[in-house]
């Protein structure tokens, strides 16, 4: 990179910030919940110095309080396309596929997210981008309608176009080009009350899935959750009551454990906000709301089958507590200590050699175990930067109403998301996979 140019990492760094600033303005729970996780993470911290340690070591203790995950939603193809040139001027890139449409939600969607380790150690932000699907309206006329709506708006300034466009041609930014960018870039994800439609369109759109008239009825795509991380879920579950929060019923995801794997999420109920329509109507919209997300190790794909069969085989419930205990008796058939998710190829792991392992000769028939054993390396659980698909349309759903039939022709549509989004995803796997690889090379073990 040309040295006068700004880099993606700070770019990305300074357009995250200026949007939980922006959130925070605009859902002063959220803020409320920064606070509330902030604590909590420093509580855990303080009882296990331990875990401390470990995160000081592995790179990951400065990131936890900076990383965040966004969430928008988009209409068409060609807003799909724009957001991935936009994206990656901060160093983001589309990885994964998930179809959301078995779950009862009508987009199918792919995280923007950075994908090297100095840019995740940097700042990890992430983007859940969910396309419409507009092939799931089931009334053609109304089909027709909101593809008209969407095709009559565009969700970017002209500015920030044209700033898209310099940097595509100039290769980077100068730090006032950066700056303005991550300004205008900003205008597409702010609420916005007026509607772009009557309110009898809205009504239209909403009858057929609240989602749909998220997307469709608003001149841009309003950043509707943004989530910090938590070392501790379950305690900030308790206690957001006390700061006036009300929690989803449920934690998503696999249930407390040891080795915390994959992801947890829970969400305060979203807002009821105040919308204008057209033709001089009030009404209300519920679709912001905040989140919390505690992160655990990727999974190799035999974990992540092993994984998905137990959770189809839990199920879903009403009570938390109860929820929970009965996730833990059924995953209690995933190992939960970190040398047996090794042993079984369960989940990935960065190596790297401690100070006193410098010198020890390492080969590709050295026993991993017996070497950490002894001291010379260090295994660090590879932190998952990843969605659950599953996980994403409970908290979707438990914002939106409570629409659970599926709204698919029963198969996913990876070809035609990519088709709209301009490339191919990225496999988060490769990545992970690619990562531990790595770090095997860099101690002598491949």
């Amino acid at each position: 990179m040309d040295a006068h140019w700004v880099s993606t990492d700070s770019i990305r760094e300074d357009f995250s910030q200026a949007m939980s600033a922006m959130y925070q303005q605009e859902v002063p729970q959220y803020g409320t919940l920064l606070r509330l996780v902030a604590e909590v993470n420093q509580q855990v911290l303080t009882q296990d110095p331990q875990l401390a340690q470990r995160l000081a070591q592995a790179d990951e203790l400065d990131r936890i309080s900076v990383e965040r995950h966004g969430a928008i939603r988009v209409g068409t193809a060609a807003e799909l396309n724009m957001l991935r040139q936009l994206f990656a001027i901060m160093g983001m890139y589309p990885v994964g596929y998930y179809d959301l449409s078995q779950a009862g939600v009508p987009v199918h969607s792919t995280a923007f997210r950075p994908v090297d380790d100095a840019a995740l150690r940097r700042n990890p932000f992430r983007l859940f981008t969910s396309l419409l699907r507009l092939e799931l309206i089931d009334d053609v006329a109304l089909r027709q309608q909101a593809s008209e709506i969407l095709a009559a708006r565009d969700i970017f300034t002209p500015r920030c176009r044209q700033l898209v466009e310099l940097q595509q041609q100039q290769g980077g930014f100068t730090a006032g080009q950066a700056e303005e960018f991550v300004s205008e870039a900003l205008e597409t994800f702010r609420w916005h009350q007026q509607t772009t439609v009557d309110s009898a369109t809205w009504q239209a759109l909403s009858q057929q899935h609240r989602l749909v008239a998220d997307v469709v009825c608003f001149p841009g795509c309003h950043i509707n959750h943004l989530t910090p991380r938590t070392l501790d879920i379950d305690r900030v579950q308790a206690l957001m009551p006390q700061q006036g929060i009300t929690p989803k019923a449920i934690i998503e995801g696999p249930p407390q454990r040891q080795v915390p794997i994959l992801l947890r999420q829970t969400s305060f109920k979203a807002l009821d906000e105040a919308v204008r329509f057209r033709d001089g109507q009030q009404g209300t919209h519920t679709a912001r709301f905040g989140e919390i997300e505690q992160r655990g190790v990727a999974l190799t794909r035999k974990g992540r089958e092993l994984y998905d069969r137990l959770l189809t085989q839990a199920g879903s419930g009403a009570d938390n507590q109860q929820h929970q205990q009965h996730l833990a008796t059924v995953f209690s058939a995933f190992p939960d200590d970190e040398a047996t998710l090794r042993q079984q190829q369960l989940a990935w792991f960065e190596y790297r050699r401690s100070a006193q392992g410098q010198d020890h000769l390492i080969t590709p028939a050295s026993d991993i175990e017996q070497l950490i054993a002894a001291g010379v390396l260090a295994a660090e659980p590879i932190i998952y930067e990843d969605f659950l698909p599953v996980s994403a349309a409970g908290i979707f759903q438990s914002n939106l109403g409570s629409e659970t039939h599926a709204r698919s022709q029963g198969h996913a549509s990876r070809e035609q998301f990519e088709q709209a989004l301009g490339t191919a995803v990225r496999d988060e796997i490769e990545l992970y996979a690619q990562r531990e690889q790595a770090s095997r090379q860099r101690c002598g073990l491949l």
